[in-house]
């Protein structure tokens, strides 16, 4: 019988670039939203989700973040209407299907499947924890977090290249300069 090699319980793993950038990211964005008086908790959400292991990955991560949020919080608004005001005496229930189902459906259609969660998640928080005085403020104030979180990583992202993108940046500049010198000579 073969011996098994036992991974150790617990591993700690190298600090790497992507975990200071999402630090970084987030930080800033803590302290802006807190010199102007706002919560940051959405806008550092965005950060987090908004930083890949390299720019592309967070901005499809951040992209399916920021587009469900935007999804889930466009549907929110008539749907917590409907729910919570409408006068006509439909269940409740029959509102939040047809709410969950156009949030699904329509980010399905834009083919944004991984934006599906996010925007549920936006739906729900909205239908069943925001007051009824602030939901659409809420709602909106929310999206526009997101969307800020989302564009300072992106930008801290481009600003600080990971080692494997800066090899790719430095391979197209050689190609670049190889080509610009094969066409002046």
């Amino acid at each position: 019988m073969e011996k098994r090699h036992k991974e150790p319980f617990i591993h700690f793993p190298k600090i790497g670039g992507r975990m200071v950038k999402t630090i970084i990211s987030a930080t800033l964005v803590a302290v802006i939203y807190q010199l102007i008086g706002r919560n940051a908790c959405f806008a550092c959400i965005g950060a987090v989700y908004g930083m890949g292991n390299v720019f592309r990955g967070g901005l499809q991560s951040g992209g399916n973040r920021f587009i469900g949020t935007l999804i889930g919080g466009i549907f929110a608004i008539p749907f917590y209407w409907l729910i919570h005001f409408a006068p006509w005496p439909v269940p409740d229930w029959v509102y939040l299907c047809v709410g969950l189902f156009l949030v699904l459906y329509v980010s399905a259609m834009f083919g944004a499947h991984g934006a599906i969660q996010p925007g549920t998640v936006v739906f729900f928080v909205v239908i069943y924890t925001v007051a009824q005085s602030r939901f659409v403020a809420y709602t909106l104030a929310r999206i526009l977090d997101t969307g800020v979180g989302v564009l300072v990583s992106l930008l801290i992202s481009k600003l600080f290249p990971s080692p494997k993108e800066q090899d790719l940046l430095d391979d197209k500049a050689e190609e670049a300069v190889a080509e610009a010198e094969a066409i002046a000579s």
